[in-house]
């Protein structure tokens, strides 16, 4: 059994202009899909007040007076 070498695990065999870029691909892909849920719901409520305020801006309550 031959001794564990670094140089030889990040070589990959060969084949590591492969597959490093394809592990860093995976990892984008999985920060991305871990960040766009948040980032998507920040958006959604910043249109969601900004349509409010127009809506309030259109239509002021009438207040009456007794």
């Amino acid at each position: 059994m031959t001794p564990f070498s670094w140089d030889r695990f990040l070589a990959m065999g060969g084949y590591a202009a492969y597959v490093w870029p394809a592990f860093a691909v995976f990892f984008l892909v999985l920060l991305a899909d871990y960040l766009s849920p948040g980032l998507r719901r920040k958006r959604q409520l910043r249109e969601l007040r900004a349509r409010m305020a127009r809506q309030r801006a259109r239509n002021p309550r009438q207040t009456t007076t007794p």
